[in-house]
């Protein structure tokens, strides 16, 4: 009798893990900035999770307030702007986003709602309660 519930217990505890894991991969696909002007495609790389632009409302547009002088010829299309997110739960936590409108990067937390619908983006530096939000939709 043990030896069942011990293996029941066990079954429980795998399918949760499966569960978790699947829930990590909702964020992966495209999705369109709050000012609509660019598109971002979320993917994974091993356990981590990054965003790169692939549209832009101005083609050709340079990345000119990069701080790194060498980067500020570059197009911002193809520009990896989310990186190192790893799936805590019911969040994408310990990354950092790139802003190419002021050339800064900031620590960031992405969580979906509205049924996988929406993203939440924030960024802060610090405390996340010092930051500000951001939401994407689905494209």
């Amino acid at each position: 009798m043990k030896k069942t519930i011990a293996f029941l217990f066990y079954m429980l505890l795998a399918q949760s893990n499966l569960l978790a894991n699947s829930n990590a991969d909702v964020i992966l696909g495209e999705w369109i900035s709050e000012p609509k002007d660019g598109k971002i495609v979320i993917f994974k790389q091993g356990d981590r999770y990054y965003g790169k632009i692939t549209w832009g409302k101005t083609p050709g547009k340079k990345d000119v307030n990069n701080p790194d002088t060498r980067l500020r010829n570059r197009e911002l299309v193809g520009s990896v702007i989310l990186k190192e997110f790893v799936f805590k739960g019911g969040s994408w936590e310990n990354g950092t986003i790139y802003d190419p409108h002021s050339g800064k990067t900031y620590d960031c937390i992405l969580k979906v709602k509205d049924n996988n619908q929406k993203l939440d983006i924030r960024g802060f530096v610090g405390m996340a309660m010092f930051g500000r939000t951001s939401t994407w939709s689905r494209n």
